[in-house]
């Protein structure tokens, strides 16, 4: 009876954040540039303060994921929820510029002796080509379909550590509110088809977006732009 109350308990939470998040269809395209500004906004702002992601690392990465305010709730059984964008390298071997954004959502829940509500800004830097596979096949669960990995902060930084080097995601959090950070193991991280298709006026994968050279929307410029300034392989 206690687990299943529990459960219930998470499922409301997660209908809970996935209403406050959704907005009404017809204002999704508006929405989905509204995120692919923020992403580079919260990118930019990551970035640029004092030991921020080693540069080492951004130069490592093929794809970056960028999810401004992933909301976290709990009240014993806690969720969390975001939407945001992944850009990869364009070209072969992905040794171009930064190409057009596919859009994505990342969900999941957790179990614990907690109370309160926080909004976290999440980046995550997608560092060998096993993951990149991963994230332009279908969703998977972070922690058990991929290798992740807290990634070290500080320009200082050795980035050849045994977790790093093994690690297909490496993940960043700026936080604020109750929690101290956020935890993305257990969590799902998924193409999000729907907003793709709103952003680009048609259905399109995101392996399409990625792999097809599809001319990126005006509203990612900043993103494409920040990412160029900081991590070109031109």
């Amino acid at each position: 009876m206690i687990k299943r109350a529990l459960s219930l308990m998470l499922t409301a939470t997660l209908l809970g954040l996935v209403t406050l998040c959704t907005p009404a269809r017809g204002d999704n395209k508006e929405k989905d540039e509204d995120r692919l500004r923020n992403s580079g906004q919260v990118l930019k702002e990551i970035l640029n303060i004092p030991d921020d992601i080693p540069q080492s690392l951004m130069d490592k990465a093929d794809c970056v994921v960028v999810i401004p305010t992933v909301i976290k709730a709990a009240f014993i059984v806690g969720g969390s929820y975001g939407r945001g964008a992944m850009t990869c390298r364009s070209g072969d071997n992905m040794q171009g510029p930064w190409g057009a954004p596919t859009m994505m959502a990342l969900e999941g829940g957790s179990f614990g002796f907690q109370i309160g509500v926080s909004d976290t800004d999440v980046v995550m830097l997608v560092t060998n080509e096993n993951g990149v596979k991963k994230l332009l096949s279908n969703k998977f669960t972070l922690g058990a379909d991929a290798s992740v990995a807290a990634g070290p902060i500080g320009r200082d930084s050795s980035a050849e550590t045994d977790a790093q080097m093994h690690a297909e995601i490496l993940t960043y959090s700026r936080s604020r509110g109750v929690f101290a950070g956020i935890s993305l193991q257990g969590a799902t991280l998924r193409p999000d088809d729907d907003w793709n298709k709103e952003l680009y006026g048609k259905a399109m994968s995101n392996r399409d977006i990625v792999l097809d050279n599809v001319p990126p929307p005006a509203s990612a410029s900043k993103l494409i732009a920040v990412l160029d300034k900081y991590s070109s392989r031109k």
